[in-house]
């Protein structure tokens, strides 16, 4: 039997087997219409000024729950997300410094002209998208973690588009991106433990990763600059979450575009 047709059928008797499944199981399977009391808790805290001691002040739902109600989870996950980076360093460390400026003629590499050009226009506008998903993460659905994946498709399209060379003449190399990193990390602890050294200094109680002040810790983030929303500790939190995954990211994809030559301690 051909094996399009025998993918053909087995595709057709999957879909068939689920439709069964829930329609004659459905009420035991599919999630029932009535809303979940943490779920409603979640929407009913997430911007309510009524209840400041609990609220997050954020309308973004998704973005209160990330970095308030659950932060610390988050704070792990992004250690995760960083030990991976750790770990990629690691396999590539060791290699020559391949790239010698002033020795290459950067007209030769990467596509053509007119992909180049569309790509000076392009790749802009991807940082200024990108800024704006992880600004108005607190507002709108994003974040800094959507903010700077955005981010890292512009030097993955100019990794393409103009070549490796491109980018390390402009400064942009494994070093650079590894402080940016730094920073962005340094900006979340910091931010993290904010509230609570503060509240120590002025002998009151707080808590880590403590946003709106709370009952029995009265310290807490503003709510806006120059009148403003910002939702607390939420808008640094995803400024800085934004700069640590663009580097990440981008410190990825320039490991995995080094020639094999450069790990043979080859010269360019």
């Amino acid at each position: 039997m051909n094996n399009n047709v025998l993918g053909a059928i087995i595709t057709v008797l999957v879909i068939a087997s689920l439709s069964f499944v829930i329609t004659v199981a459905g009420g035991d399977i599919l999630p029932s219409h009535e809303v979940r009391r943490l779920a409603e808790a979640y929407l009913k805290y997430s911007y309510n000024p009524w209840h400041p001691d609990f609220t997050a002040y954020s309308p973004e739902a998704v973005t209160s729950i990330v970095w308030d109600f659950r932060g610390l989870d988050t704070v792990f996950e992004t250690a995760v997300f960083c030990l991976a980076i750790v770990g990629s360093i690691a396999l590539a460390r060791g290699y020559k410094e391949y790239f010698k400026p002033g020795k290459l003629d950067l007209e030769k590499y990467g596509l053509s002209l007119i992909v180049k050009n569309v790509t000076k226009i392009t790749a802009p506008l991807i940082l200024v998208v990108a800024a704006s998903i992880a600004l108005h993460g607190h507002l709108t659905p994003g974040g800094g973690f959507q903010g700077g994946s955005t981010a890292a498709v512009a030097p993955l399209l100019v990794l393409i588009v103009f070549s490796q060379y491109f980018l390390l003449s402009r400064g942009i190399k494994k070093e650079s991106m590894l402080l940016l990193r730094s920073i962005g990390l340094t900006g979340i602890g910091l931010t993290a433990i904010s509230v609570y050294l503060y509240a120590v200094a002025s002998g009151s109680w707080g808590y880590v990763l403590q946003n709106q002040p709370k009952i029995g810790a009265p310290v807490g983030m503003p709510t806006h600059i120059l009148g403003q929303l910002i939702s607390g500790s939420l808008w640094f939190f995803n400024i800085f979450e934004f700069f640590a995954v663009m580097a990440g990211f981008t410190i990825v994809f320039l490991l995995l575009t080094i020639p094999e030559k450069a790990y043979r301690g080859e010269e360019k």
